[in-house]
């Protein structure tokens, strides 16, 4: 018999998916990376603890700024499961992953500036191009 009280803080696959907005085929996908976690009932059904709404909400921030999802994982993996990421967690999160962000976006710079010159230009040639033969 299970426990009343863990049923309580306990959602459902569609529930999740439905506080989050994370198909569930991605929270399934989530689940066997170790993302996140779930128990099984004995009718083999998923069951996530409320705190991972929260670590979605983490996961899919991360990713909109780029970071992958490997990261992300490593960060992840200092919290149990059944704990909420913190503001703390964020700020060590930022930290780690602050270097590269800006590493892209010195790079997406990089890039644009030299498609404008090569606007510019307008040779499109498979020699001297840079854009068509960055080799």
């Amino acid at each position: 018999m299970s426990d009343p009280e863990a049923v309580a803080t306990e959602l459902t696959i569609g529930e999740l998916s439905e506080r989050s907005g994370v198909p569930a085929s991605a929270l399934r996908y989530y689940d066997r990376k170790g993302l996140i976690q779930s128990r099984r009932t004995t009718g083999n059904q998923r069951r996530y603890h409320r705190s991972t709404v929260r670590r979605l909400a983490f996961i899919r921030a991360s990713q909109s700024v780029g970071v992958p999802l490997a990261q992300i994982e490593g960060v992840l993996d200092y919290l149990p499961h059944d704990v909420a990421p913190t503001r703390e967690l964020w700020l060590r999160a930022s930290e780690c992953w602050g270097a590269t962000i800006d590493g892209r976006i010195a790079e997406l710079r990089r890039v644009r500036d030299q498609f404008t010159r090569c606007v510019g230009c307008g040779c499109l040639s498979f020699d001297q191009c840079l854009l068509v033969n960055p080799g």
